[in-house]
């Protein structure tokens, strides 16, 4: 007997989802079919358990596409995903009291959207990094030929944060070792140039001549062999790169400000790099594809990947078990059980407060967004999931930085 749900949809298409013992909501539902229904997707539509409403396409949903590409189901936040390193640092050598540790790495890693999520000057790690990088050259030939995009601080961003849901956090394992994990995407620049490219497949639709309808103008696409495909792939590449280096950075950065608050200590060699919203060629049911991943970790046979809980809850390192049906892949986290507006109506600070009990991490309204409550149980988004993953090990926050 499978462990995923397979969906039959009235176009056509077909879907395999792993959301036993989770909900999956109405909004979401419709949106996996109208993807489904679309012609280019190859075999069929895998949905893991922490699915939830998104643009376009769900959240937490892996998209298989042959000769074309939908820039909304990559999103806007183009190459976000996880790192995490583990040290040889224990629970016993961490202090009783967390919140310097916390207040330091806010400063060494700037936090937030807007001027104030920016280095006001990058420190020369960022800046040597880039440089080795060629992610400025690779980004100047995309400006020349798109010079409708804006230019951003990309320097003065790179080991940055961001705001939202990315955050930076200290977690111990089941043997109280201690880890260090982060999540973060391409900033600015790359929200820029997915909300682009967006726009871009929109207008291109409206030109198409198809003999199939599209359900929502955020399934837009554009078609190999087309200059925008290529161009496309190419902004999609940078992006994605430019999210892991801006991982990396701020690890660096984070393992500096440890360096300063603790004895000596070895980083092992447990360390993950992982996107979770990104779009590469693989090679699925006999067919080189293009995957899309909105929400999703790659878990091919032996890959370690990372799925984190919410502020308060645990998180996970996997090893990927290579499962062809879910196209070698696992959820990316818990997935939210509503909006940040119905999370923000619903719970109070107080409510925060006991959830987030133990945890050294902002305690006030401008959080609520991310409350746990706001997420789906990550023990059931586990279950759900154990023939696409087995746990490595198992943390729980202790530090629990947001933007």
């Amino acid at each position: 007997m499978s462990d995923f749900e397979v969906i039959e949809t009235s176009a056509g298409g077909r879907i395999k989802a792993w959301v036993k013992g989770v909900p999956l909501e109405a909004q979401a539902r419709t949106q996996l079919e109208n993807v489904a229904g679309l012609p280019f997707i190859h075999s069929h539509l895998a949905v893991m358990p922490d699915v939830h409403y998104g643009r376009g396409a769900t959240v937490g949903s892996v998209i298989p596409t042959r000769g074309a590409i939908i820039p909304a189901a990559v999103g806007v936040d183009i190459g976000c995903g996880m790192m995490a390193i583990r040290t040889s640092l224990t629970a016993k050598d961490l202090p009783d009291s967390l919140s310097a540790i916390r207040s330091e790495i806010e400063r060494k890693v700037p936090v937030g959207n807007g001027r104030g999520g920016n280095h006001k000057e990058a420190p020369a790690r960022a800046a040597t990094a880039l440089k080795a990088s060629g992610l400025a050259d690779r980004l100047d030939v995309i400006l020349k030929k798109h010079r409708r995009i804006q230019r951003t601080a990309f320097a003065k961003q790179l080991g940055t944060l961001g705001g939202g849901n990315h955050f930076i956090e200290l977690c111990l394992d089941e043997a109280d070792r201690v880890w260090v994990m982060l999540h973060s995407g391409s900033r600015g620049t790359g929200n820029i140039l997915g909300t682009y490219f967006i726009q871009e497949a929109r207008e291109a639709l409206e030109k198409r001549v198809l003999s199939y309808h599209v359900p929502d103008k955020d399934l837009a696409f554009f078609v190999e062999g087309e200059a925008l495909f290529d161009d496309y792939t190419e902004a999609v590449s940078w992006a994605q790169d430019y999210a892991r280096l801006n991982r990396e950075v701020m690890m660096d950065r984070v393992l500096f400000t440890l360096r300063e608050h603790f004895p000596a200590f070895a980083l092992e060699k447990e360390a993950v790099n992982c996107h979770h919203n990104y779009v590469e060629r693989e090679h699925h049911f006999g067919s080189d594809v293009w995957v899309t991943r909105k929400g999703a970790v790659r878990a091919g046979k032996d890959e370690l990947g990372i799925i984190p809980g919410s502020m308060g809850a645990k998180s996970f390192i996997v090893r990927g078990k290579g499962h062809a049906d879910s196209f070698c892949s696992c959820s990316h986290g818990a997935g939210r059980a509503m909006s940040r507006g119905e999370a923000k109506r619903r719970f109070s600070v107080e409510d925060h407060l006991a959830a987030t009990e133990g945890v050294e991490c902002r305690k006030d309204k401008g959080v609520i967004d991310e409350t746990p409550m706001a997420y789906k149980d990550i023990d059931s988004v586990m279950a759900a999931q154990t023939d696409l993953v087995e746990v490595v090990h198992t943390l729980k926050q202790v530090v629990c930085v947001k933007g």
